[in-house]
């Protein structure tokens, strides 16, 4: 994503495997495995994407930030709240950015919803719902011989609404605010052998600004994802984005309203035997450059990837 960006250059590469472990080796760039030894060698770094496990990206962060470059964190971006203000505390200092990856705000459906909402046209929100319904079974969790070297982990992975369900809670606070009165119930059904958390769960709360809303997750549907979906019930009319991958208008009927022919949406990102959310990272990649070349708007700002690190902290408090 980077190198097909014309205003961008990818100057160094990072991994704790080599080159030829990771399809990195012929790049030909310099490639380092060690974060803290790159970060000496190259000096001309703008920013730096981290795309570690979830329990990694606060210190590596902190570490980058440190050397006063740009961090994009990769969702989430932190498994705390506290780790996310010792990151934002530490940007503060050094006066650099802190870009987070919520790539599904790019898509056409979520975009228009955030728009619809905004502009007051579903008037009162009453009632939220969120449906994420996906499939991660022993080809995800156990993807050779071995099982994954984190996928599971509680202190690397943090349960499936950090690592799967995480952008649909974005999408949540960005368009609708904070939640309160959360309660929860989970039940780890068939990970019990590959994961330290719960694989579905039902949770509801009440919308900081008015109405109630209600998350439904499980990584235990069979074989293949099922949906993904957020339906809105306004005073004054209902939408629904569904498909696998919230990538569709599946219900419109709003007052002296007709929905528009959108964009076609990205397709998911596909990771051979399953799939994950859209692929828009493209579009964090622009935004990275328009805000340190332009002075553009932060997409997905820090203060805003630590309240969705927030919220579901919360979610799992409340179990």
């Amino acid at each position: 994503m980077i190198r097909r960006n014309a205003a961008c250059d990818l100057v160094a590469l990072c991994d704790i495997l080599p080159p030829e472990k990771t399809g990195c080796a012929d790049f030909n760039l310099p490639y380092f495995l060690d974060l803290e030894e790159m970060l000496q060698a190259q000096t001309d770094l703008d920013a730096v994407c981290i795309c570690t496990p979830n329990g990694l990206h606060a210190q590596q962060a902190i570490q980058c930030l440190s050397a006063k470059i740009n961090v994009v964190i990769e969702k989430p971006m932190a498994l705390t709240k506290a780790d996310c203000e010792a990151v934002i505390f530490k940007a503060l200092n050094v006066n650099r950015r802190v870009f987070c990856v919520m790539q599904n705000r790019y898509s056409p459906p979520v975009k228009k919803l955030k728009e619809i909402v905004a502009s007051d046209r579903l008037g009162d929100i009453l009632n939220v719902q969120i449906s994420c319904y996906w499939n991660r079974d022993d080809r995800y969790y156990f993807p050779t011989e071995k099982k994954h070297t984190w996928h599971g982990d509680a202190n690397l992975d943090g349960g499936v609404l950090f690592t799967q369900f995480s952008h649909f809670l974005d999408i949540l606070y960005w368009c609708f605010g904070d939640v309160k009165n959360i309660r929860a119930r989970m039940q780890n059904f068939l990970h019990e052998h590959s994961t330290a958390f719960a694989d579905t769960g039902i949770v509801s709360f009440d919308l900081v600004r008015g109405g109630m809303g209600s998350l439904s997750f499980s990584t235990a549907v069979w074989d293949r994802n099922a949906e993904s979906s957020i339906t809105v019930i306004g005073s004054r009319g209902t939408l629904k984005i569904g498909g696998q991958y919230m990538d569709k208008i599946e219900y419109c009927h709003i007052e002296d309203y007709e929905m528009p022919p959108l964009p076609p949406s990205a397709p998911p990102n596909d990771y051979g035997h399953y799939k994950g959310s859209a692929a828009n990272h493209h579009y964090v990649i622009q935004n990275v450059v328009d805000v340190l070349q332009n002075e553009k708007e932060t997409m997905t700002n820090a203060l805003e990837g630590m309240k969705v690190t927030e919220i579901i902290e919360r979610i799992y408090a409340a179990v």
